[in-house]
């Protein structure tokens, strides 16, 4: 089963001494086409998710019309960063062993704090920049 490689690619990560998260892509026709474990800690790189490595992967290498016919089967529910990664990428499901609020209860402390953020500050500038990007 795709969850139970997940986990053994989250224990693979753990062994390495990175976080204990893996995550891999399954293509339309059951297939696994790639495989990440989190390299947060050796790569000194905070993105390093196995999630938003593969989502990374699959923008660049696989058809839009094959992406959407994936699914990402992930050791643990994906962070708000992986989530943006997912959805730009175009893949088309995600299945997840463990959820962040089950997550957090294993770390001491909870999860991470929330970082303080303001605005809009300045719209009518920033609008001018973006306005008719997405058309």
């Amino acid at each position: 089963m795709s969850l139970d490689r997940a986990i053994e690619l989250a224990a693979e990560a753990r062994a390495a001494g990175n976080p204990p998260f893996g995550s891999l892509l399954v293509g339309p026709d059951g297939e696994v086409l790639a495989e990440e474990r989190n390299t947060s800690l050796s790569d000194h790189d905070i993105t390093a998710h196995p999630e938003l490595k593969l989502a990374r992967w699959a923008a660049r290498e696989l058809d839009p019309a094959v992406a959407a016919g994936t699914t990402l089967f992930t050791s643990c529910q994906p962070c708000g960063m992986c989530t943006g990664a997912i959805e730009r990428s175009g893949l088309g499901r995600v299945v997840f062993a463990l959820s962040t609020a089950q997550l957090d209860e294993l770390k001491p402390g909870g999860g991470f704090p929330p970082v303080p953020q303001e605005g809009p500050a300045r719209y009518r500038e920033a609008r001018a920049a973006v306005e008719g990007y997405y058309h």
